[in-house]
């Protein structure tokens, strides 16, 4: 898992690189026919990335995006109208049946579909009508790293793509270089403080919740730890009432214009005296963690994953574990 992820920055260069034509192609169909909305087809850390994907799509091109309810089709058999809906489908292994039969069934009625896809000679490739190669090469730790990253860059190079948005283009040139930086950041704390945990609530909110739900799938993964990821507002109809002195909270507070929210919530669940660490941009002073920070700030999240994925091996391997071999794990998951 720690190779894994450090060879990252050389994926998302090879990636960027690689993929300039299909990415060049791809913007030339979409601002000709120019889909009305977006829905994404993905599993597990995949559907994080997916996630991630809609959120972009709606900041920067004022799209509905959504991520598809699987069982629709694959349990309930339902046919779904996406005639003016450009589907994404997000996999690592491109095998999982719960993929292949939508998308299948999508390349005949969808305006258009895409396969954002490790393995491109997988089943899910075949179906589509576009492949996007994520470049990551063999990833063979159990838990994703490299591959869920070369699935975020992905997914920005299709929105910066669609619509030619040159500075989220630019910033992801300079992203391999500062996910270098982002590597030699110190997040130690974290595992000190979580060392003991039996059960974190990760926190995120707007692009940050994407983060957050990979943080917590990555906890229960590679360290057992009853993990689960909440929006900064949706603790608030429920959840928190858990929350009582000692009880472990990590908080994603990514610069823009929810950080404000985000440092009110950190400073409410402290005066309870819970056991919060707080991820932030250098400047604020009640950080504990420092959020990396890019050239754009919609692909800080891809820097701050990063940081995370060698904070969370560490600690895993503190707690006697395995990260490369999680119990009643495989690397490839089929379901339907």
């Amino acid at each position: 898992m720690y190779k894994e992820a450090m060879e990252a920055p050389e994926v998302v260069a090879r990636q960027i690189e690689n993929n300039r034509a299909i990415m060049q192609t791809l913007g030339r169909e979409f601002q000709a026919n120019d889909p009305y909305s977006l829905v994404t087809v993905a599993r597990g850390s995949s559907d994080h990335a997916a996630q991630y994907l809609n959120y972009l799509a709606g900041l920067l091109l004022g799209k509905l995006s959504t991520s598809l309810s699987l069982s629709l089709i694959t349990i309930y058999q339902k046919a779904i109208n996406v005639e003016r809906s450009l589907a994404v489908a997000i996999s690592q292994s491109g095998e999982s049946p719960d993929l292949i039969e939508p998308m299948k069934s999508f390349k005949e009625k969808a305006h258009s579909s895409v396969a954002l896809v490790n393995a491109v000679d997988s089943p899910l490739a075949r179906v589509v009508k576009w492949v996007v190669p994520l470049q990551a090469g063999e990833e063979k730790s159990v838990a994703a790293t490299k591959s869920f990253i070369a699935s975020l860059t992905a997914s920005a190079s299709l929105i910066a793509s669609m619509g030619k948005l040159r500075e989220l283009q630019n910033g992801l040139l300079e992203l391999p270089e500062n996910m270098k930086k982002a590597q030699d950041l110190d997040w130690s704390k974290a595992i000190s403080k979580f060392s003991k945990a039996k059960r974190i609530m990760v926190v995120g909110r707007g692009l940050g919740l994407p983060l957050a739900l990979e943080a917590a799938l990555k906890f229960k993964e590679t360290c057992s730890i009853q993990a689960e990821a909440f929006s900064s507002a949706e603790i608030k109809h429920g959840p928190q009432t858990l929350i009582q002195k000692g009880y472990p909270l990590l908080i994603f507070a990514n610069r823009g214009p929810g950080l404000a929210d985000l440092l009110v919530f950190a400073k409410e669940m402290r005066a309870r005296k819970a056991q919060v660490v707080l991820v932030a941009p250098k400047e604020v002073r009640e950080k504990d963690l420092i959020f990396p920070e890019t050239d754009h700030p919609e692909l800080d999240v891809i820097c701050a994953i990063q940081a995370f994925y060698l904070m969370v091996e560490e600690l895993s391997q503190e707690l006697g574990h395995n990260p490369d071999r999680p119990k009643n794990l495989s690397k490839v998951t089929r379901t339907k």
